[in-house]
């Protein structure tokens, strides 16, 4: 079977049906790992380090597709309400859950590097503890942890490509489905190949951007 660069092209455009779907996907579960990963990595600060370093492990260390399942398949089996979720919503919960982790991580690495001489002169003029970390540390260590944040965002989208085993029609999804129908299986996945990578080369660019902007501005100051 000889390759044809019509059926490639024809793939690559039609694909665009499934872009919105999966760039929304991966939007809000890069919001819901962004909020809760703040949250646990503020948190990891304090007396709950351990147990919230359970919860951060199990995430990192067990694959996406095994929690996507556990999470769609298997707790409603014992939770039945989780079964009223639709797949896209037990998707776009589990990937933002699962972008915590490694977004907490980020933060509690970054909210370590910030100069604690910069907490002692926030105290000095008054500003209570909650006030010195969200106008003083949280938004330097946001900067800090920026490229690493970017590398997440990356990992979830490449992660939407597993939501298609819940029956979401993501890019991979109608990908599938195109190939099953016209066998042509190389020029199809190539096609989606070319879509994911350039979505990550977006995202690649954007975050640069976002950090020579917040270099530039720290060098002004």
């Amino acid at each position: 079977m000889n390759f044809k660069p019509e059926v490639l092209v024809n793939a690559f455009v039609e694909l665009t049906k499934a872009l919105p779907r999966t760039l929304l996907i991966a939007i809000i579960a890069m919001a819901i790992g962004l909020i809760l990963g703040t949250i646990i990595g503020i948190l990891r600060q304090t007396k709950l380090n351990k147990m919230l370093g359970v919860w951060v492990s199990f995430f990192r260390g067990t694959p996406l597709m095994i929690q996507l399942f556990l999470f769609f398949f298997g707790l409603p089996q014992l939770f039945p309400i989780i079964g009223k979720l639709s797949a896209f919503q037990s998707a776009v919960l589990v990937m933002g859950i699962n972008a915590s982790a490694y977004v907490a991580e980020s933060i509690r690495g970054a909210l370590g590097a910030v100069d604690s001489l910069q907490s002692d002169a926030a105290y000095t003029v008054g500003l209570t503890k909650l006030q010195t970390l969200w106008y003083i540390v949280l938004p330097q260590a946001m900067k800090i942890a920026l490229p690493s944040l970017g590398n997440t965002f990356i990992g979830v989208i490449q992660g939407t490509s597993l939501t298609f085993m819940l029956g979401i029609s993501d890019l991979l999804g109608l990908a599938k489905m195109r190939a099953a129908q016209n066998y042509r299986f190389f020029e199809v996945y190539l096609a989606v190949g070319i879509w994911y990578w350039l979505i990550v080369m977006a995202v690649t660019f954007i975050n640069k951007q976002l950090e020579n902007k917040m270099a530039a501005g720290k060098e002004s100051i």
